[in-house]
């Protein structure tokens, strides 16, 4: 599967537009010559379109250099992942590889032929005095026509700038004025078959609001929002964790755990009792995802830590033994993640996402101003994490304390995500805070990660000595990582107190 980035931008309203000398028309001193393409493509998406509703598209064309199937997923402002399969198999079935990365889109649905365009295409390449590719300029004829039990057709002109592998996005910019001087507009949507079945699409998922004079900053909407653009990330990042992405199921997870604590902290606006359920399943799928994240993070600690160990201390073959082990973690952890998110309970989740948006189940205090009722339910979680760091603070030195400063670790990230949720609203104070909580909650992720690292370099010792090897390189691991833990525990009261200078906490004490 090929896998490629395209940032691009769409004109309409260019009618009377002649592209004829694009170099001289977009001020440009170098331009290859025009090429003219026959371009035929299906899309294919669910009978409500469920993926051009979520801005992606999937679709079989023939034509062009780059016939073949296509699935375009989302990834940022002007943005699409695209993803290639080559021409091949029935025309009328989308390949599997890429019907399962539309899986928290079309949520088991069948997908379906539902448009067909036939584009007649002029295109240009602008280059810079070396001729390197700064920008692609096509000019598109397009005929189109709904697929299904009634059809229309019909035909539009519309230009597109993608940017070249030597282009920036200021030039997108540069580009667009000029067009947007000679008369040509930015397109209502940021796909071809998305402008066909525009009529179709439902329409656009709006909050249920208390009474009609929700303003548009009161508590409920800026948490809601929130919440959105978490649930936006979760999806986005599900394709990319079934790929095996760098980072992907990392950024998935914490995508769950911020929607997990934001609807833990803000109970005061959302009814807790009526979104229980949803945090208890995005606890579930984060749960379902940590053993693939957890292995990552230890890989690369484990890694880190052997380049501090001099190479004659290194006994036996122990980078091989990591890999060896942590290939075989890794494996197992995917496996269980993809199977998370393979079944019918994850979409389940998802629908439970999409209810909370369409029917929010809002409390009286939703309709209250933002900037005061907010900082209540950041103060009780301020509160939160004050009550388990005392507890830790009495806890003997040893497991008792471990877990208690774990406790405190919970803590600390649901107040830092409640904070980061309301930043937008409430400005710097919510900034001062969230940046010295970072500094506490990253110690104590120190410590943890410390915690949970030790048992594993003690069963690799006591595996490397059954097999006949030598587990003294683990041991100096295991040694290194207790010291790590220890600093950590040492550090961490100076950060505590300066986390709670009046400065960063007057407001939620006030």
């Amino acid at each position: 599967m090929q896998a490629t980035r395209e940032m691009e931008r769409k004109y309409e309203a260019i009618e009377g537009l002649e592209l004829l000398d694009p170099a001289k028309l977009l001020g440009f001193d170098a331009v290859s010559g025009s090429e003219e393409q026959d371009l035929a493509a299906v899309y294919f998406d669910t009978a409500d379109l469920r993926l051009i509703s979520a801005g992606v598209t999937l679709r079989r064309r023939e034509g062009g250099a780059d016939a073949g199937w296509h699935l375009k997923l989302p990834a940022g402002k002007d943005t699409r992942e695209e993803l290639r399969l080559p021409l091949g198999g029935s025309p009328h079935r989308p390949p599997a590889e890429l019907v399962a990365l539309t899986r928290v889109y079309a949520r088991g649905a069948v997908l379906g032929p539902v448009a067909e365009l036939i584009t007649r295409r002029r295109r240009w390449v602008l280059t810079d005095a070396t001729g390197r590719s700064l920008a692609e300029v096509v000019d598109d004829h397009v005929k189109a026509r709904t697929l299904g039990a009634q059809t229309t057709t019909v035909a539009w002109r519309e230009v597109e700038v993608e940017l070249g592998e030597h282009g920036q996005r200021k030039l997108l910019d540069r580009i667009e004025r000029r067009l947007l001087k000679v008369g040509a507009q930015r397109a209502g949507s940021s796909s071809k078959v998305g402008r066909l079945l525009a009529d179709r699409l439902p329409p656009a998922v709006t909050t249920s609001r208390p009474d009609s004079a929700h303003s548009a900053r009161s508590a409920g909407d800026v948490v809601l929002a929130y919440l959105r653009t978490q649930a936006q990330q979760l999806r986005h990042y599900d394709p990319l964790v079934r790929q095996d992405a760098p980072d992907a199921v990392h950024q998935m997870r914490v995508s769950a755990r911020r929607m997990r604590s934001a609807l833990q902290a803000f109970g005061r606006v959302l009814d807790r009792e009526a979104t229980r359920e949803l945090v208890a399943e995005l606890k579930w799928v984060a749960g379902e995802l940590s053993g693939a994240r957890d292995t990552e993070v230890m890989a690369k600690r484990f890694a880190a830590l052997l380049t501090e160990v001099p190479d004659e201390l290194k006994l036996g073959p122990i980078d091989a033994g990591f890999t060896r082990s942590f290939q075989r973690r890794g494996a197992d952890a995917r496996d269980v993640a993809l199977a998370a998110l393979d079944s019918d309970r994850y979409l389940a989740l998802q629908d439970r996402i999409d209810a909370l948006f369409t029917e929010a189940p809002f409390t009286a205090r939703a309709t209250r101003k933002a900037k005061r009722e907010l900082p209540k339910s950041i103060r009780r979680a301020y509160r939160r994490v004050e009550s388990r760091m005392a507890d830790a603070t009495n806890q003997p030195a040893g497991e008792k304390r471990d877990r208690a400063l774990h406790e405190a670790r919970k803590a600390a990230k649901r107040l830092r995500y409640a904070t980061e949720a309301v930043k937008p609203t409430l400005g710097k104070p919510a900034g001062r805070l969230r940046k010295h909580l970072k500094s506490v909650q990253n110690l104590l992720g120190e410590h943890q990660d410390a915690v949970v690292s030790r048992p594993v370099l003690r069963e690799l010792a006591a595996r490397a000595h059954l097999e006949g090897g030598n587990g003294f390189t683990y041991g100096l691991l295991y040694a290194a990582e207790a010291t790590r833990a220890k600093r950590a525990e040492h550090d961490l009261p100076l950060a505590w107190k300066r986390m709670r200078k009046p400065k960063n906490t007057a407001w939620l004490t006030s």
